[in-house]
C-alpha cells in the first residue's frame, strides 16, 4: 500500500511540468492561486510571530507553539520542511480537486493533461460547415470533430421516404433522418448513442420502421413548439461537437425532370425518394417552392466560415437540394472561406450511372453555376470490390486538366465504396493549412 500511494505521488510530480504547456489556460490560474497562497500564509506568519513576541504567563502557549513551529529545530531545516509540505499540499489538492471537477466528464482510464489540451486545440480549430446529407455527410463529421469544435452541418430538408417520411406526412414536422445521424455523428459518445438513434422498432404496425432518433426529434419538437429548438435541445442532450441546421424550415419538394428509357419527352418526378427509384437520367431537379428562405442562422455560419465542405453524398437528392435555395448559395459564394467540393467514391444507381468525377462536378455546375469552389477533392485509389450496381468514380484528363482538382487515397479499406472519416478529414485540415498555416 505505501508502495502505491508513493509510485502515485511519483508520477504526480512528474506530471507537473505537463500543466505548464502553453494554450491550456492553467498557468495565470495557477499563478493566481499560488499568489493568494503566499499572501496568505504571510498572514498566518506574521500572526504567529505576533505571539511569540507577546508576553504571557501562560507557558502552555510557548510550548505549543514551540512544537507547531519547528522552533527546535534549525531554521533552514524548517524553511524546507514547511515549503517541501506546502509544495506537495498545493500539488496533491490540485490534482485531486482537478481529477473532481473533471470525472463526470471524462473517460474511465483517461488523463487530465491530455483531455484539457485537446479539448483547447479543438476549440481553436477552424469553423468549418459541412453542406450535405445521408450518411455522406456523418462520416465528413465524424472525421472532422477530432480536428475543431466549431463545426457547423447544414442538413437537406427534402427527404419523403421510410420514417421521416412517414413522420413528417404524420406530424408535419421537417425530416429527422439526416438530422438525426449527424447529431449522432458528432456526439461525444457516438458508440452508444449511434446504436439508441439507429434503432428501429419492429413488430407493431404504428412503430415498424421508425427509428428511435426521428422519434425522439418529433417529440422534442412536440414539446418545444418547433422543429429548430427541437434540433437545438438534441444537441444539448447529446452533447454535440457542433450545430445542426436544417437547410430551411419551409416544407419544400424536390422535383426533377428525367429521361426514361422508352418515354418520348422527359417526365416530371417529385420527390426525393422516388428519383432514384425510376432508374432514369436525371437532367434537372429544383425545389417546390422554389423561393423557399434559408433558415438565417446558415447564413451567418457561411459568411463566418474558414472551410465549407459540400459532400459526400447523394448528388442530386442530398447536395442539391441545400443548394437550390437561394440564399444559401448566394451566401456560399460571398464567404470568403475556402470553398471544397468532395466527389463520391463510387456511382449512385439511379442517380449518377456511369458518371465520372468530371460529370459530376459538371450537374453540379450546371445547376448553381461556374467557380462556386476553390477545390474539387476526389479519390484517386479504386483497388477494393465494389457493390455489383455501382462502378468507381474516376478522375479523367478533363478534371485533371482543371487546376482546382485535388486526387488523393480517401477509401475505406472495409467499405471501399465510401469514405474514410479519418482520411477525409485529415485532407480538409490539410488543404485549409496549405491556404492559411496551421492555427496556433
Amino acid at each position: 500500500m505505501d508502495f502505491y500511494v508513493f509510485r502515485r505521488v511519483w508520477r504526480m510530480v512528474l506530471n507537473l511540468p505537463r500543466w505548464l504547456r502553453p494554450g491550456l489556460g492553467v498557468k495565470r490560474w495557477l499563478f493566481l492561486t499560488m499568489s493568494g497562497i503566499t499572501l496568505f500564509g504571510l498572514g498566518i506568519a506574521v500572526l504567529v510571530i505576533e505571539l511569540y513576541r507577546t508576553d504571557t504567563t501562560d507557558p502552555t502557549w510557548l510550548a505549543i507553539l514551540s512544537y507547531a513551529s519547528l522552533r527546535f529545530l534549525p531554521r533552514v531545516w524548517r524553511a524546507a520542511i514547511f515549503g517541501g509540505v506546502g509544495m506537495f499540499c498545493i500539488a496533491f489538492g490540485m490534482y485531486k480537486l482537478n481529477r473532481s471537477l473533471l470525472r463526470p466528464f471524462m473517460r474511465p482510464g483517461s488523463d487530465v493533461v491530455n483531455t484539457l489540451a485537446d479539448f483547447q486545440r479543438r476549440n481553436r480549430g477552424p469553423r468549418i460547415v459541412a453542406i450535405g446529407g445521408g450518411h455522406g455527410l456523418s462520416t465528413l463529421l465524424r472525421g472532422l470533430k477530432t480536428h475543431t469544435r466549431n463545426l457547423t452541418a447544414v442538413v437537406t430538408v427534402a427527404d419523403d421516404g421510410g420514417s421521416s417520411g412517414r413522420l413528417r406526412e404524420s406530424f408535419g414536422i421537417l425530416p429527422p433522418g439526416d438530422i438525426r445521424n449527424c447529431l449522432a455523428a458528432l456526439s461525444n459518445d457516438e458508440a452508444m448513442l449511434t446504436q439508441l438513434f439507429q434503432y428501429r422498432f419492429s413488430g407493431s404496425p404504428d412503430l415498424e420502421g421508425h427509428s428511435f432518433g426521428n422519434l425522439f426529434i418529433t417529440a422534442l419538437a412536440d414539446i418545444t413548439g418547433s422543429f429548430e429548438s427541437a434540433v437545438a435541445e438534441s444537441g444539448r442532450v447529446l452533447s454535440v461537437n457542433g450545430r445542426v441546421l436544417p437547410a430551411t424550415l419551409h416544407n419544400v419538394k424536390l422535383v426533377a425532370s428525367m429521361e426514361l428509357p422508352h418515354a418520348l419527352h422527359e417526365v416530371r418526378v417529385e420527390g426525393e425518394s422516388k428519383i432514384p427509384a425510376m432508374a432514369g437520367r436525371v437532367r434537372r431537379v429544383w425545389l417546390e417552392p422554389d423561393s423557399a428562405p434559408v433558415f438565417p442562422p446558415v447564413i451567418n455560419a457561411l459568411l463566418s466560415a474558414d472551410v465549407i465542405v459540400v459532400g459526400p453524398g447523394s448528388l442530386y437528392t442530398s447536395l442539391l437540394p441545400n443548394l437550390l435555395v437561394h440564399d444559401l448559395l448566394a451566401s456560399v459564394r460571398a464567404s470568403r472561406a475556402l470553398r471544397i467540393y468532395v466527389c463520391n467514391i463510387a456511382t449512385q444507381t439511379g442517380e449518377t450511372d456511369a458518371f465520372s468525377a468530371y460529370d459530376h462536378i459538371r450537374a453540379l455546375e450546371e445547376h448553381i453555376g461556374d467557380d462556386v469552389f476553390d477545390v474539387i477533392l476526389c479519390n484517386q485509389n479504386y483497388a477494393g470490390q465494389l457493390n455489383s450496381d455501382s462502378v468507381w468514380v474516376r478522375v479523367d484528363e478533363r478534371l485533371l486538366s482543371d487546376a482546382r482538382t485535388h486526387a488523393v487515397d480517401l477509401t475505406d479499406e472495409s467499405h471501399p465504396w465510401r469514405h474514410d472519416s479519418a482520411k477525409l478529414a485529415q485532407v480538409v485540415m490539410d488543404l485549409f493549412n496549405e491556404r492559411t498555416g496551421p492555427l496556433a
